[in-house]
């Protein structure tokens, strides 16, 4: 069967190498992946999701799924086979009395913040505004409110899906539990997911702290930071990182384009509190460069997106870590000063607090008992970088490796992270691969960290 055939079967564009649009429409987050499908279908209803899955299933396609097309290894895009695109289906109603917000698939987290925001309501997203809703709370979710309000997953209570037969369904604590329990953390392995309910919580305006320390100081807030995130209130949360300076109005001019260790600490509580939340990251150090505010919340999940564009040249490595042990931060002082890029770092993630309080074999996220999720991650412009960047990412984490679980948070792996499926999710790959098998025995959805039927 031609794309012409399934061009007739939906009401949405089809786009093929004969369109205009074409490039755009294949292009990923991801600038190293240049791939060419046979066909875009840039669904704008459930019913063009459900003929796409089916006209890949059928002509025995390459099926790849795409909400904000940032996952690291370029899956949302393939190569001679159907993308089904989800960006056009971006709407996100918001219940104000029940507190909660239902997400349709395409949806991104710079669009659920401004509709949640409007309430003075928001759920745990991801760190960076343009990624998708989808992505990041298939593979569980982790963000600024984790400590707080627990992972992305913890917060959805139903998701809509089109599974591999072509079948509507729904997910939830009350229908198909399986899958429900499947498709928080197991990622896009079970079906398209159309649309995603969460639970809303009171987050409206955050006092927002960013602190630029001198190397001589990255020791000491590692050590701080793995003391104080114990038992710091789950009002905070923040991560130290390495970071090159950009041009930022309250770092010295001289001083752009210096490394620095920095923190980037946000508090959910009352905002005359604010600034003296911060109390413990002043005295920690003299610090080179430091900002202090109340910002509405979409302006944190925001504050990193101009260093992340679209286009930009990444790959990125994760870790789950229990116990940031003193060899550990060493391996860290080795190499994250030698940071490559403002747009490559190191974040050392705090998933305690709320996430700790949910079983580990309750969800598909089987790492309730690490206490940080690292990411190395380099982005880069110029393909001429490609073996330095992806050299530094890769020696960083080899060095952290031995100090660190066997698995890693799923959004955070690349693609030749595949012999990590199963570290990554320990004792619930079992239970996981039986649901695969139940739901997409042929293995339809494969382009992704694939747990196999």
């Amino acid at each position: 069967m031609g794309i012409d055939q399934l061009r007739d079967q939906v009401q949405c564009p089809v786009i093929t190498s004969d369109d205009e649009g074409y490039d755009e429409a294949r292009r990923v987050h991801n600038g190293m992946f240049d791939r060419r499908p046979r066909a875009v279908v840039r669904a704008e209803q459930v019913a063009d999701v459900m003929a796409a899955v089916n006209f890949a299933r059928d002509n025995g396609l390459d099926l790849a799924v795409r909400g904000g097309g940032h996952s690291a290894p370029g899956y949302g895009s393939n190569d001679d086979g159907l993308v089904v695109d989800l960006s056009l289906m971006r709407h996100v109603h918001v219940d104000p009395a029940a507190g909660t917000a239902r997400a349709s698939g395409g949806a991104t987290w710079g669009d659920f913040n401004y509709a949640t925001h409007a309430y003075g309501l928001a759920t745990t997203g991801g760190i960076v505004s343009t990624t998708g809703v989808g992505g990041l709370t298939l593979g569980g979710g982790i963000g600024y409110l984790t400590r707080g309000y627990g992972l992305s997953i913890d917060n959805l209570l139903s998701a809509d899906l089109v599974t591999a037969d072509g079948r509507p369904v729904r997910a939830s604590e009350a229908e198909n539990e399986d899958l429900f329990w499947a498709i928080r953390g197991g990622g896009g392995n079970f079906g398209v997911v159309t649309s995603f309910e969460f639970q809303l919580h009171p987050v409206d305006t955050v006092t927002v702290g960013l602190f630029f320390y001198e190397l001589d100081y990255a020791g000491d807030l590692l050590r701080f930071w793995r003391e104080w995130i114990k038992d710091a209130p789950e009002t905070y949360g923040a991560f130290p990182a390495f970071q090159i300076a950009p041009p930022l109005p309250f770092v010295p001019e001289d001083r752009h384009g210096d490394t620095f260790a920095i923190a980037v600490v946000h508090f959910t509580g009352p905002i005359e509190a604010g600034d003296a939340a911060m109390a413990p990251f002043r005295d920690l150090a003299p610090r080179v460069g430091e900002m202090v505010a109340p910002m509405p919340y979409p302006w944190l999940n925001g504050a990193f997106d101009a260093i992340f564009p679209k286009g930009i040249r990444s790959y990125w490595k994760g870790n789950y870590v229990t116990e940031l042990t003193d060899a550990a931060i060493e391996a860290h002082l080795a190499h994250g000063p030698n940071v490559p890029e403002v747009s490559a770092t190191m974040h050392l993630y705090a998933i305690n607090g709320a996430a700790h309080r949910v079983a580990s074999d309750q969800t598909a996220f089987a790492y309730r008992n690490a206490t940080f999720a690292p990411v190395y991650i380099a982005a880069w412009p110029d393909s001429a970088d490609d073996e330095a960047r992806i050299k530094w990412v890769r020696d960083y984490y080899q060095a952290t490796a031995p100090h660190s679980e066997p698995g890693g948070y799923i959004n955070f792996m690349q693609d030749d992270d595949q012999g990590r499926i199963q570290d990554n999710y320990r004792g619930n790959y079992g239970r996981l691969v039986d649901i695969k098998r139940k739901y997409d025995p042929g293995n339809l959805f494969h382009d992704n960290q694939n747990i196999k039927p």
